[in-house]
């Protein structure tokens, strides 16, 4: 560990003004919340319903009653418990009882995630009606709270007597972790404080009853993000009881006895059936990581949004505490993702039965999950690796979800979404309801009963800017780890520093950095400046090499000079900075083709076209039906240079172009149906041929084998996240070469 640790940037420290994420996070702010928020009410026809306010609104309800009936005749008569399952559904979806709980055990964080993207929206794009909603919405919330701190609508509604009975499998430390995160991210973006005291009760309530002395549990969440939520709300409130109970969840995971084997024995035994061990692989409760301390923890098991929430947590309490041990495991454990299990999108969790990540070097492209919610996890995990030890290689993953996995989990106007991310698609497959497929989504869907990705994505888009930036303990150390136009300003241990970043990313390479000193960030300080100045240099870009497209402008010319060094793929400008200092980057980006270790099966003899943070694909709407007979030509893709592109010698044509999203335009309630809008890209034509399909249908099943006959073609490729924003089609990204 030592000195080179950094610390996350508040909400407010930085903004972001390039074209690219503007869109996506004013996107998210006109369409994505208001539509979540109905969603939540259930008020989008043609989507699964959330019952997510419906519940709040009955707990709340429930109270008062219990609170006019204790007042009344000394009794309040809470309900007793009644198992309803992992998901409640009205009998009559039209008439859902007023009073009872429905959804899933966790649908409390549909809200929780809501508001977290409200609070950060509402940092830097001021909206009354926006913040009157909100305000409403957590007046609600806070009045299902009971009295003792707890708040999880599942128990309230169906009997507190067996609450904290079902870690393993009820989410409601999951939903406590989610409160946290909605209820900081609101507080530092409007300074209201009536949700994070709610939260803090909760957790509050929580560390009394969990803990290694006799008589509390020794339990730990079955859905992880407590142990992050814990860190972010002792860093917001400096209250170490928090970051201790994060430790101890986080060190008593996986210990002896296990925990859940223990639970799962006494709930069956108060339910009178016969328990049923654990099988999960490679030993049991391998699913929830909680098959092994934390600590000895090697390689990434189990579901994979829970995986990289733990790892995440980890990391955080390693970073915060000096645990060695941890240290070593989240190293080791982000070297078995990166290395095996990873895929080129961004996406992890390639077992859709579990949304679990698979053995190692297992990617299938057609029936691969990579939920989005478990890229979003991963980008959590990057940049507290980032804050822990920084290395480009955790940017360069972070980026590479961003702009890839997690984007394409939303369609281009923001209103139907994806789970899974699959880098492969035949539509045919869910025609016929063909059973192995049914995890495989063709297009886009307006709501999910089960909706953790939808807002999920919205607070990571609506806060990206605070993933761009970290600064070092020393507190002269300013790291930049995604290079997004806005600026952060910053108080630094020798006084306030502004950097306005201009960037053209992801399209191209270029972009530029300007020193402001002074109060606001206006500039006008005569006085320099000793920081260091820390930047990611790109894999895409040639890595440490990148180097040498950076350049240091000075605006005082007798200056001293700025000394540079490069480590662990970061550019480190150390010096007496002044006003109006600029920086800039030059980055090469040329178009690569990727092929898989030999070792992944499934894509043996193709490759997946990336530019820059952008990985590509080819869809049937730009290259005809049966993408399994289009090949890239081998030849145009052997090049003496870095990049197959025209750019760098080779024969592959970077076009930018404006692309046009719509699908059932007269139809809003139709699957699939996108907006019409448009979006400036860039795509790539590559030379290619097509394997002759020439009365196929005529021809027998087998017949001899003998040369195919090829057919001139260029492939036209589109960023992956753009895929299926013009109707149901096919989709691949990795392509045969010939």
């Amino acid at each position: 560990m030592g000195s080179v640790c950094s610390r996350p940037i508040g909400i407010r420290s930085a903004s972001v003004d390039d074209a690219f994420w503007s869109a996506e996070q004013e996107l998210v702010r006109t369409a994505v919340l208001p539509y979540q928020w109905k969603a939540l009410n259930d008020q989008v026809p043609g989507a699964a319903p959330s019952y997510c306010m419906h519940n709040f609104r009955a707990a709340a309800a429930q109270n008062r009653r219990l609170s006019a009936q204790a007042s009344k005749d000394g009794r309040g008569n809470a309900p007793t418990y009644t198992n309803r399952g992992f998901n409640c559904l009205p009998e009559d979806p039209s008439h859902p009882d007023p009073d009872k709980f429905y959804g899933y055990v966790f649908q409390d964080t549909d809200f929780s995630k809501w508001v977290e993207a409200v609070g950060y929206s509402l940092a830097h794009h001021p909206d009354e009606e926006l913040e009157r909603t909100a305000d409403e919405a957590i007046e609600t919330v806070c009045a299902a709270q009971l009295e003792n701190g707890y708040l999880d609508t599942y128990y309230i509604l169906n009997g507190m007597d067996r609450h904290f009975t079902d870690l393993k499998d009820h989410h409601e430390l999951y939903c406590m972790g989610h409160l946290i995160e909605g209820a900081i991210a609101y507080y530092e973006g409007t300074g209201k404080t009536r949700l994070l005291h709610a939260a803090e009760r909760f957790a509050d309530y929580v560390a009394s009853v969990f803990g290694p002395e006799p008589g509390r549990l020794h339990g730990y969440p079955g859905h992880e993000i407590a142990e992050m939520a814990l860190v972010r709300l002792y860093e917001t409130t400096g209250v170490r009881r928090y970051l201790d109970l994060a430790s101890y969840f986080i060190n008593q995971r996986g210990t002896e006895p296990l925990y859940f084997e223990q639970e799962d024995r006494e709930r069956a035994e108060h339910d009178g059936v016969e328990y049923q061990p654990d099988t999960d692989w490679p030993r049991p409760y391998a699913y929830y990581q909680a098959h092994e301390p934390v600590a000895d923890q090697r390689q990434a098991v189990g579901h994979a949004v829970r995986a990289g929430y733990l790892y995440a947590g980890a990391a955080d309490v390693a970073r915060l505490t000096g645990d060695g041990a941890l240290d070593e495991a989240v190293h080791a454990l982000w070297r078995d993702i990166v290395d095996r299990k990873l895929y080129i999108t961004g996406g992890v969790g390639a077992n859709a039965d579990s949304e679990s990540h698979s053995y190692a070097y297992d990617l299938p492209n057609d029936t691969g999950y990579c939920e989005t919610c478990a890229s979003v996890a991963l980008v959590f995990f990057a940049r507290r690796m980032l804050e822990l030890d920084p290395r480009a290689e955790y940017g360069d993953v972070m980026e590479l979800a961003l702009y890839n996995n997690v984007l394409d989990g939303m369609a281009l106007d923001g209103k139907s979404f994806f789970y899974g991310n699959p880098l492969e698609v035949r539509p045919q497959t869910r025609r016929n309801h063909d059973p192995r497929y049914s995890y495989v989504p063709i297009v886009r869907k307006k709501w999910f009963g089960c909706a953790c990705c939808p807002p999920n994505l919205a607070r990571l888009v609506e806060s990206v800017q605070d993933y761009a930036y970290t600064v070092g303990e020393d507190g002269a150390t300013v790291f930049t780890h995604l290079y997004i136009g806005g600026q952060v300003s910053l108080d630094l241990a020798g006084g306030p520093l502004t950097l306005c970043m201009h960037s053209d990313l992801p399209w191209s390479g270029g972009a530029c950095a300007t020193v402001r000193l002074g109060a606001g960030g206006g500039g006008g300080s005569l006085t320099a400046r000793e920081c260091t100045l820390a930047f990611r240099l790109p894999a895409w870009a040639g890595g440490e090499a990148a180097a040498d497209c950076v350049k240091v402008h000075r605006s005082c010319a007798d200056d001293a000079p700025i000394t540079k060094r490069v480590s662990q793929g970061y550019l480190y400008l150390s010096g007496p900075w002044r006003d109006g200092d600029g920086i800039d980057f030059d980055f090469d980006m040329p178009v690569r083709a990727m092929a898989a270790n030999p070792l992944v099966s499934q894509d043996a003899g193709r490759v997946a076209l990336v530019r820059g943070p952008i990985v590509f694909c080819a869809e049937e709407r730009d290259n005809g039906a049966n993408l399994h007979l289009l090949h890239l030509d081998g030849r145009a893709l052997l090049t003496d240079g870095r990049g197959i592109d025209k750019a760098h010698g080779g024969q592959v044509e970077v076009e930018p172009f404006t692309f046009m999203a719509g699908s059932a335009p007269d139809d809003p309630g139709a699957a699939g149906h996108v907006d019409q809008v448009s979006r400036p890209m860039v795509r790539l034509r590559v030379p290619a041929w097509r394997q002759s399909d020439s009365q196929a249908e005529t021809r027998p099943l087998y017949e001899p084998w003998g040369p195919v006959v090829h057919e001139p073609a260029t492939a036209l490729l589109i960023p992956y996240f753009a895929w299926s924003n013009r109707g149901e089609n096919e989709m691949r990204v990795f392509l045969d070469v010939g």
